[in-house]
């Protein structure tokens, strides 16, 4: 099985743009509908892939709130540096975890939360 992440956005161009500089994504795919709304996005980040797309209003099923993801890293440090730089609210500072990992955690413009770091699954 492989999973990818979907966030939906208010303003999803502006946070596309957004993670691209302040997270170093790869725009993949961004498809465009009625009025500039992004009908779906897909961000790539070494082999994994998050889908994006615009808030379709209030009565939409898959509406916007935040959410949290983990993404691994080889550089934390440097990550970290770059979405500072690029004006990320740092939520947790770079941290070295009882359990291996050396991570960071930063809000996007729309609150959701990002975690970012050395963490490997198989290797806990």
């Amino acid at each position: 099985m492989n999973l990818i992440s979907v966030l939906r956005y208010k303003d999803c161009a502006a946070a596309i743009d957004w993670l691209v500089d302040a997270f170093g994504f790869e725009r993949k795919s961004v498809h465009e509908g009625e009025g500039g709304r992004i009908d779906h996005a897909e961000l790539a980040y070494g082999d994994g892939v998050v889908m994006l797309g615009s808030d379709r209003g209030p009565d939409d099923r898959f509406a916007t709130g935040p959410s949290l993801i983990y993404a691994i890293v080889e550089d934390p440090d440097a990550h970290h540096d770059r979405a500072k730089a690029a004006g990320a609210e740092i939520w947790m500072e770079l941290t070295d975890q009882d359990y291996g990992s050396r991570d960071y955690a930063a809000k996007d413009p729309e609150g959701n939360l990002w975690s970012f770091g050395t963490y490997r699954p198989d290797a806990a």
